[in-house]
């Protein structure tokens, strides 16, 4: 089974073929020194979970992962001492949570990352995503960002089992 590979140079690697990404602003980190708001990418390798998209802004991803639509009140829990930390949970809501609906285009697909979700340990960093990359590929707050067509060029040909490995170079 082939994997994706992530370097901290800010290439993934799939089926033989590089694509710029951004990682995140504090680099990649070893998963056990991950802290929640460290703006680190956690090293690893991590099963990719699903697919959330925006429904209103393009059109459903082709992949072998579980696809979901993102809903104008869905949000992901990154209160460290919440019961639901580091999962699905609906805005509003009473802990902290980053808000999956945003302004910008950033979140129109989201692959979470199967890091520290199972189970969740409190302050080890949560939101872990795959999402679209800004024009000039700034640094994410831990996630790994791609060109929107990278990104669906990608998914396209992933299976349920493919692992993201996350190394540092």
């Amino acid at each position: 089974m082939e994997n994706i590979k992530v370097l901290s140079t800010g290439k993934l690697i799939w089926q033989g073929k590089e694509y710029k990404c951004a990682l995140g602003k504090s680099g990649v980190v070893a998963a056990e020194k991950k802290a929640e708001g460290d703006k680190a990418t956690p090293e690893g390798c991590f099963p990719l979970r699903e697919v959330f998209y925006r429904q209103d802004k393009i059109k459903k991803p082709e992949t072998e992962l579980p696809v979901k639509i993102i809903n104008l009140d869905d949000g992901w829990c990154d209160e460290s001492k919440d019961k639901n930390y580091n999962k699905l949970v609906k805005m509003p809501y009473l802990a902290s949570a980053e808000n999956l609906w945003r302004e910008d285009f950033l979140y129109d697909i989201v692959v979470p990352i199967g890091y520290n979700d199972n189970p969740p340990v409190a302050g080890k960093g949560s939101a872990i995503f795959i999402h679209i990359a800004r024009e000039n590929y700034s640094p994410t707050f831990g996630c790994i960002a791609l060109a929107l067509p990278d990104l669906l060029e990608i998914l396209k040909t992933v299976k349920k089992e493919t692992l993201v490995c996350i190394k540092p170079t």
